[in-house]
């Protein structure tokens, strides 16, 4: 009796992980920077931030959150804290020489460190928040036991964590990656020039 309500988020979900946004920003630089390794640990991070979301709004902290401007506010600094801090380390990327690039040396991160890069960055979206909070009083009954509503939490985790998966692998192959390491530095600065852009959005958007 819930396919309907389950196939319109789908489709609500589908649109939301396939819009541009510091996600897919952190796992394409993590796909170019450090590999393929490192740019999966850090989709599945990502896809295991969306249960923090899921969390607060089926136990309806996600309703305090959207009433109170402090609250809201101190996720929002936080959120655009670490993206500005991980964008400055893109913009302080050094040009590999040829023997580098060859022997795929250069920077390195645990998966520890990986996953948590994308978790946080998910998890500290305040946008993501005002998402969920919207799916879940909009699209998502009331009535539906929250059983289901945990259901499709893991399914939006699950098809997160494989989207992120799928671009991380398309864009860490030896050939694609090898193209981008040549201008590496170059493509390291870019992308820490629009989290540092998506981070400054963000502290200085408001609430609406």
């Amino acid at each position: 009796m819930y396919w309907a309500e389950f196939l319109t988020v789908v489709v609500v979900h589908l649109l939301a992980v396939a819009s541009p946004g510091p996600d897919l920003a952190v796992v394409l630089k993590n796909s170019i920077s450090l590999g393929r390794r490192a740019a999966i640990f850090t989709s599945l991070g990502v896809g295991c931030g969306i249960m923090v979301h899921v969390i607060y709004s089926v136990l309806g902290i996600g309703l305090i959150i959207s009433q109170s401007i402090w609250l809201f506010n101190v996720i929002k600094w936080l959120g655009a804290a670490y993206l500005i801090w991980i964008g400055i380390q893109g913009l302080r990327a050094k040009c590999r020489d040829g023997a580098d690039i060859e022997a795929d040396t250069g920077l390195k991160l645990s998966d520890k460190s990986a996953f948590l890069s994308g978790f946080m960055t998910n998890g500290l979206n305040p946008k993501a928040t005002l998402f969920f909070l919207s799916l879940f009083t909009v699209v998502i009954s009331p009535s539906t036991p929250m059983l289901v509503q945990l259901g499709y939490g893991l399914y939006m985790v699950f098809a997160t964590a494989l989207w992120f998966a799928m671009i991380s692998w398309l864009f860490s192959t030896a050939r694609v990656r090898r193209k981008f390491l040549q201008v590496g530095h170059w493509f390291d600065r870019s992308m820490g020039f629009v989290l540092v852009s998506l981070g400054i959005r963000l502290l200085f958007s408001s609430r609406n």
